[in-house]
Protein backbone atom coordinates (compact mmCIF):
# COMPACT_ATOMS: atom_id res chain seq x y z
CA UNK A 1 0.00 0.00 0.00
CA UNK A 2 1.90 3.42 -0.80
CA UNK A 3 1.22 5.87 1.31
CA UNK A 4 0.56 9.34 -0.70
CA UNK A 5 2.21 11.92 -0.02
CA UNK A 6 3.80 15.93 -0.72
CA UNK A 7 6.97 17.36 -0.06
CA UNK A 8 5.92 19.73 2.57
CA UNK A 9 5.46 20.54 6.21
CA UNK A 10 1.98 20.41 5.91
CA UNK A 11 2.23 17.05 4.72
CA UNK A 12 4.70 15.67 6.99
CA UNK A 13 2.84 16.91 9.67
CA UNK A 14 -0.35 14.99 8.82
CA UNK A 15 2.45 11.85 8.12
CA UNK A 16 3.47 12.39 12.31
CA UNK A 17 -0.01 12.55 13.17
CA UNK A 18 -1.12 9.54 11.37
CA UNK A 19 2.17 7.48 12.37
CA UNK A 20 1.59 8.61 16.17
CA UNK A 21 -2.08 7.14 15.90
CA UNK A 22 -0.79 3.29 14.59
CA UNK A 23 2.21 3.14 17.07
CA UNK A 24 -0.17 3.89 19.73
CA UNK A 25 -2.97 2.03 18.68
CA UNK A 26 -1.03 -1.14 17.85
CA UNK A 27 -0.13 -2.60 21.38
CA UNK A 28 -3.62 -2.19 21.87
CA UNK A 29 -4.82 -4.13 19.02
CA UNK A 30 -1.91 -6.89 20.29
CA UNK A 31 -3.67 -7.13 23.38
CA UNK A 32 -7.17 -8.11 21.83
CA UNK A 33 -5.66 -10.38 19.39
CA UNK A 34 -3.91 -11.84 22.26
CA UNK A 35 -7.02 -12.10 24.41
CA UNK A 36 -9.01 -13.56 21.51
CA UNK A 37 -6.50 -15.77 20.76
CA UNK A 38 -6.61 -17.59 24.52
CA UNK A 39 -10.50 -17.56 24.13
CA UNK A 40 -10.85 -19.38 20.89
CA UNK A 41 -8.28 -22.09 22.83
CA UNK A 42 -10.74 -22.04 25.75
CA UNK A 43 -13.57 -22.27 23.78
CA UNK A 44 -11.86 -25.21 21.28
CA UNK A 45 -11.58 -26.98 24.50
CA UNK A 46 -14.97 -26.26 25.81
CA UNK A 47 -16.53 -28.03 23.00
CA UNK A 48 -14.81 -30.92 22.87
CA UNK A 49 -15.78 -31.59 26.12
CA UNK A 50 -19.32 -30.87 25.09
CA UNK A 51 -18.70 -33.15 22.30
CA UNK A 52 -17.34 -35.52 24.79
CA UNK A 53 -20.36 -35.49 27.22
CA UNK A 54 -22.94 -35.67 24.29
CA UNK A 55 -21.19 -39.31 22.73
CA UNK A 56 -21.18 -40.40 26.69
CA UNK A 57 -25.26 -38.74 26.91
CA UNK A 58 -25.49 -40.94 23.14
CA UNK A 59 -23.89 -44.16 24.83
CA UNK A 60 -26.29 -44.52 27.44
CA UNK A 61 -29.26 -43.49 25.47
CA UNK A 62 -28.13 -46.51 23.07
CA UNK A 63 -27.47 -48.70 26.07
CA UNK A 64 -31.03 -48.92 26.72
CA UNK A 65 -31.99 -49.00 23.40
CA UNK A 66 -34.78 -51.61 22.97
CA UNK A 67 -36.56 -50.10 25.85
CA UNK A 68 -36.67 -47.03 23.96
CA UNK A 69 -38.94 -48.46 21.42
CA UNK A 70 -41.41 -48.57 24.22
CA UNK A 71 -41.46 -44.43 24.99
CA UNK A 72 -43.45 -42.01 23.98
CA UNK A 73 -41.58 -39.15 22.46
CA UNK A 74 -44.34 -36.80 22.64
CA UNK A 75 -43.82 -36.38 26.35
CA UNK A 76 -40.65 -33.90 25.98
CA UNK A 77 -40.16 -31.20 24.22
CA UNK A 78 -38.07 -28.20 24.16
CA UNK A 79 -40.21 -25.05 24.71
CA UNK A 80 -37.73 -21.75 24.40
CA UNK A 81 -34.22 -21.15 24.93
CA UNK A 82 -32.89 -18.66 26.51
CA UNK A 83 -29.90 -16.76 25.30
CA UNK A 84 -27.95 -13.76 26.33
CA UNK A 85 -24.90 -11.46 24.49
CA UNK A 86 -21.84 -11.00 26.05
CA UNK A 87 -18.89 -9.06 25.31
CA UNK A 88 -15.39 -11.03 25.26
CA UNK A 89 -11.99 -8.94 24.06
CA UNK A 90 -15.04 -6.56 22.54
CA UNK A 91 -16.78 -9.08 20.36
CA UNK A 92 -20.39 -9.70 20.98
CA UNK A 93 -20.94 -13.69 21.48
CA UNK A 94 -24.05 -15.33 22.46
CA UNK A 95 -24.10 -17.55 25.31
CA UNK A 96 -26.86 -20.18 26.86
CA UNK A 97 -28.63 -19.05 29.82
CA UNK A 98 -31.08 -21.94 29.96
CA UNK A 99 -33.33 -24.41 27.92
CA UNK A 100 -37.17 -24.95 28.96
CA UNK A 101 -38.64 -27.97 28.58
CA UNK A 102 -42.45 -29.02 27.80
CA UNK A 103 -43.18 -32.11 29.76
CA UNK A 104 -46.31 -33.58 29.03
CA UNK A 105 -48.10 -35.12 32.37
CA UNK A 106 -48.16 -38.90 32.23
CA UNK A 107 -49.32 -41.37 34.69
CA UNK A 108 -46.53 -42.64 36.88
CA UNK A 109 -48.72 -45.63 37.40
CA UNK A 110 -49.66 -47.13 33.95
CA UNK A 111 -46.14 -46.15 32.48
CA UNK A 112 -43.02 -47.90 33.27
CA UNK A 113 -40.97 -47.12 36.10
CA UNK A 114 -37.92 -46.05 33.92
CA UNK A 115 -40.05 -43.03 32.05
CA UNK A 116 -39.31 -40.41 34.71
CA UNK A 117 -35.46 -41.55 33.78
CA UNK A 118 -35.60 -41.87 30.22
CA UNK A 119 -37.30 -37.84 30.41
CA UNK A 120 -34.03 -37.06 32.28
CA UNK A 121 -31.75 -38.41 29.66
CA UNK A 122 -33.69 -36.86 27.19
CA UNK A 123 -33.23 -33.67 28.85
CA UNK A 124 -29.69 -34.22 29.15
CA UNK A 125 -28.93 -34.94 25.69
CA UNK A 126 -30.91 -31.82 24.31
CA UNK A 127 -29.09 -29.64 26.81
CA UNK A 128 -25.58 -30.39 25.99
CA UNK A 129 -26.63 -30.50 22.52
CA UNK A 130 -27.65 -27.24 22.67
CA UNK A 131 -24.79 -25.66 24.51
CA UNK A 132 -22.57 -27.42 22.02
CA UNK A 133 -24.18 -25.56 19.48
CA UNK A 134 -23.87 -22.51 21.04
CA UNK A 135 -20.16 -23.34 22.07
CA UNK A 136 -20.16 -23.66 17.69
CA UNK A 137 -21.40 -20.47 17.14
CA UNK A 138 -19.30 -18.63 19.47
CA UNK A 139 -16.06 -20.43 18.89
CA UNK A 140 -16.92 -19.20 15.13
CA UNK A 141 -17.37 -15.58 15.87
CA UNK A 142 -14.42 -15.37 18.24
CA UNK A 143 -12.05 -17.04 15.39
CA UNK A 144 -13.28 -14.39 12.79
CA UNK A 145 -12.68 -11.87 15.04
CA UNK A 146 -9.14 -13.13 15.73
CA UNK A 147 -8.79 -13.37 11.95
CA UNK A 148 -9.73 -9.76 11.43
CA UNK A 149 -7.30 -8.03 14.31
CA UNK A 150 -4.09 -10.48 13.49
CA UNK A 151 -5.27 -8.71 9.91
CA UNK A 152 -4.76 -5.87 11.59
CA UNK A 153 -1.91 -6.10 13.47
CA UNK A 154 -0.30 -7.67 10.47
CA UNK A 155 -1.20 -4.41 8.45
CA UNK A 156 -0.33 -1.79 11.01
CA UNK A 157 2.94 -3.38 11.83
CA UNK A 158 4.42 -4.20 8.51
CA UNK A 159 2.81 -2.16 6.29
CA UNK A 160 1.50 1.24 7.67
CA UNK A 161 3.92 1.87 9.80
CA UNK A 162 7.00 1.33 7.89
CA UNK A 163 5.41 3.23 5.01
CA UNK A 164 4.51 6.12 7.10
CA UNK A 165 8.20 6.19 8.34
CA UNK A 166 9.98 5.58 4.71
CA UNK A 167 7.04 8.55 3.80
CA UNK A 168 8.47 10.95 6.66
CA UNK A 169 11.86 10.10 6.10
CA UNK A 170 12.01 10.83 2.41
CA UNK A 171 10.24 14.39 3.03
CA UNK A 172 12.64 15.25 5.46
CA UNK A 173 15.64 14.65 3.02
CA UNK A 174 13.84 16.32 0.52
CA UNK A 175 13.31 19.82 2.72
CA UNK A 176 17.27 19.24 3.99
CA UNK A 177 18.22 18.82 0.56
CA UNK A 178 16.11 22.22 -0.53
CA UNK A 179 17.36 24.20 2.64
CA UNK A 180 21.13 23.32 1.43
CA UNK A 181 20.48 24.10 -1.80
CA UNK A 182 18.80 27.52 -0.51
CA UNK A 183 22.01 27.79 1.53
CA UNK A 184 24.09 27.16 -1.08
CA UNK A 185 22.78 28.87 -3.97
CA UNK A 186 23.06 32.18 -1.11
CA UNK A 187 26.19 31.80 -0.76
CA UNK A 188 27.39 31.39 -4.27
CA UNK A 189 24.94 34.74 -5.26
CA UNK A 190 26.68 36.45 -2.28
CA UNK A 191 29.90 35.87 -3.25
CA UNK A 192 29.31 36.84 -6.95
CA UNK A 193 27.91 40.11 -4.95
CA UNK A 194 31.12 40.68 -3.59
CA UNK A 195 33.11 39.97 -6.47
CA UNK A 196 30.80 42.99 -8.51
CA UNK A 197 31.57 45.34 -5.52
CA UNK A 198 35.83 44.57 -5.88
CA UNK A 199 35.88 44.72 -9.39
CA UNK A 200 33.74 48.09 -9.45
CA UNK A 201 36.04 49.53 -6.58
Amino acid sequence: MAIKFQYNKTSLQQLEKQLKIRVRTLPIIKNKESALRMEVKKCKTEAAELENKLEQDIQAYEAMFALWNEFDATLIKVSDVHLGVRKIAGVRVPYLENVDFDIRPFSLFSSPKWYADGIHLLKELAQTAIEREFMLAKLNLLEHARKKTTQKVNLFEKVQIPGYQDALRKIKRFMEDEENLSKSSQKILKSIQEKRKEAEA
